[in-house]
């Protein structure tokens, strides 16, 4: 990140990294039959794009409380409520390796507590992720089975992470 850059720049650097990353997961993950799964809802725009752009595939969203616009709201049964250091490793037991797509921006703006909390949760959604499955981060992820990729046209380098199990 380069210190010239302005807020405003960094938001647009990670927003079209955010859609670059994400449409390219889809277009790999397409013929995966697993769940996707949306870890932080936030206003929901990353779910209604994937839901947008995902037909047939339930899109489980992981969070807190839901707080998102009318539009971006996912139905209840598909929202596993709660702290995720607790619902995701209770999910490996109900989905177990199936995710064909998991997406998290769980970040906040303290790059030191992201970084803390993407190597807490890294091992809980490792497990979660089926062969051949990707994972698309806001944050570098710590996975010891997970590969980093090379990141779509139109991604900028830092501001998003795809990993492939």
């Amino acid at each position: 990140m380069s210190e010239h850059q302005s807020r405003l720049d960094l938001f647009i650097d990670r927003m079209v990294s955010q859609r670059a990353c994400l449409d390219y997961a889809i277009a790999q993950t397409a013929d995966q039959p697993g769940p996707v799964f949306e870890l932080g809802l936030g206003n929901g725009r990353t779910y209604h794009h994937m839901v947008q752009h995902i037909p047939g595939r339930p899109v489980y969203v992981f969070e807190r409380a839901v707080a998102s616009h009318p539009d971006s709201t996912p139905p209840d049964d598909l929202v596993i409520l709660g702290d995720v250091r607790e619902t995701l490793p209770a999910s490996v037991e109900r989905f177990g390796a199936s995710a064909s797509l998991i997406h998290a921006d769980l970040g906040g703006h303290n790059r030191q507590k992201n970084d803390t909390f993407a190597r807490l949760v890294s091992p809980m959604i490792e497990p979660l992720l089926a062969p051949g499955g990707l994972m698309v981060s806001s944050d570098r992820m710590y996975f010891e089975t997970l590969t980093e990729m090379a990141l779509p046209e139109g991604a900028v380098e830092g501001r998003c992470f795809i990993y492939r199990r």
